[in-house]
């Protein structure tokens, strides 16, 4: 077994062309991104002062060049020479996640929202057609290097962020990096992956920030090849506006069936294929995806032992239906039933489109480990005040790696935020397993999308 620094050395080997930023033009917020051996494991004096710089680096940044926000912290009062030691990083304004949907349907409308929002000077865009729609302003913005992430929730509103091509690269080297750290050592080069889509054909936050572990692995398998377009989501969230939308509607849940279909099948084909070989598999899935394929294993009474060559990363919620939650260990006891993989390998990874890295769980106790050198966690009572730890409250963060968007973000989520794992000897801090959405907040998030786009049901 390869240790753990020649195993990380791999690791910057495959991700550096790629995702690494030359270090000649570092800034703090890339420091606090690729100086960590191990995301989880970096002592405490040393994370908090890579996140101090990049948090008073990064709020300095968008206070400068971001209209809105720069309003938004006018209005509290606070500017960049208020932050002079961690404990002023509370001070930060944050951002309610809401604001994130506040645009006009219009597009051309649409288009001086994402200009506005945006943080620094715009590459030229040219919005080719005369009358836009959303998807089409989104392609054209694609195509100028930017890359417009969504999300969205059960009312079918989108969240749109706009991610520049430094903090696409930051994001993905921090999930990756993550992933294969906390895997240690079950991921190699030499195996397979199956991926339940293709992040070529989507702008949901899901796919983009999951396209880089196509590359950390030599083989790569994926579920659907489906075009997820913006209004796609939006007619399978329930967001039909009118007649035609509702028979469009109709027809895409009439192809996603077909695709559900031939994934089901595929997925099944990828498993005994890849048990008889004896080849190490990593899944990355939707939870509501692995219930539906259970239920169809044990249908078909099938079984697959992948207790040595087997892992599973879960994304974005566990709803699988309008009033079902799956509950972590009923979930776990269940794959491990049909695939035999342990429970030390059945991870969750929890983010959102406004963040740009991911917090995972850790194979000992299943709580969600935050990248402590990147983000500054936070619980808020209902005066969106900050509590201490070990209490219940809204989620909120300041995410230090974002250049294009101010990623200090106030959220619809109830966590409950502890100083420590009380289960693994890793330092930071964690949320336990559960996250649920607030009183009153919209179930929302790519999983969610997912779910409603290729549910066995038809609901």
């Amino acid at each position: 077994m390869k240790g753990f620094d020649e195993y990380m050395k791999e690791f910057d080997r495959i991700m550096e062309k790629k995702y690494v930023i030359p270090k000649s033009k570092w800034t703090p917020q890339d420091e606090a991104v690729y100086l960590p051996k191990d995301p989880f494991r970096i002592p405490l004096k040393e994370a908090e002062e890579l996140r101090f710089k990049a948090l008073k680096y990064s709020f300095s940044h968008h206070y400068k060049n971001n209209t809105f926000y720069n309003k938004l912290c006018k209005e509290r009062g606070v500017k960049p020479e208020d932050i002079k030691k961690p404990s002023d990083l509370v001070k930060i304004p944050l951002v309610p996640d809401k604001f994130f949907k506040d645009y006009p349907d219009d597009g051309r409308s649409f288009a001086v929202w994402l200009s506005n929002i945006y943080t620094g000077k715009l590459p030229e865009i040219y919005i080719k057609k005369r009358n836009p729609k959303t998807e089409d302003v989104i392609d054209d913005f694609n195509t100028s290097g930017l890359t417009v992430t969504l999300s969205s929730g059960t009312s079918g509103k989108h969240t749109f962020i706009p991610r520049d091509a430094d903090t696409i690269r930051r994001a993905s080297y921090s999930i990756a990096k993550n992933l294969v750290s906390m895997l240690y050592p079950f991921w190699e080069y030499n195996m397979a992956m199956y991926k339940q889509t293709d992040p070529s054909g989507t702008n949901l936050w899901v796919g983009k920030a999951g396209a880089v572990v196509t590359e950390i692995v030599r083989e790569v398998r994926v579920g659907t090849r489906i075009k997820i377009t913006p209004k796609m989501v939006r007619l399978s969230m329930g967001g039909a506006r009118n007649f035609m939308e509702r028979i469009e509607s109709k027809i895409i849940r009439s192809i996603a069936k077909k695709h559900r279909e031939r994934m089901i099948d595929d997925f099944i084909g990828l498993l005994e294929e890849m048990e008889k070989k004896g080849t190490k598999l990593g899944l990355i899935v939707q939870p509501s995806f692995i219930n539906m394929m259970m239920k169809i294993l044990e249908q078909r009474s099938l079984k697959f032992n992948f207790s040595k060559n087997g892992a599973m990363l879960t994304g974005g919620g566990w709803k699988i239906s309008e009033s079902e939650r799956i509950p972590h260990e009923g979930y776990r006891r269940k794959v491990g039933e049909f695939l035999s993989i342990p429970e030390e390998r059945i991870l969750d990874i929890y983010g959102m489109v406004e963040c740009n890295t991911g917090m995972i769980q850790c194979s000992e106790g299943h709580y969600l480990h935050i990248p402590y050198a990147q983000i500054y966690p936070m619980v808020l009572d209902e005066n969106l005040e900050p509590k201490g730890y070990g209490e219940v409250g809204r989620f909120a963060f300041l995410e230090a790696t974002a250049s294009s968007y101010p990623s200090f973000i106030t959220t619809g989520d109830e966590v409950k935020l502890l100083e420590h794992c009380p289960v693994c000897d890793r330092p930071g801090p964690v949320l336990e397993p559960e996250v649920k959405r607030a009183k009153g907040e919209e179930v929302r998030g790519c999983a969610e999308e997912m779910r409603r786009l290729f549910s066995i049901s038809e609901d």
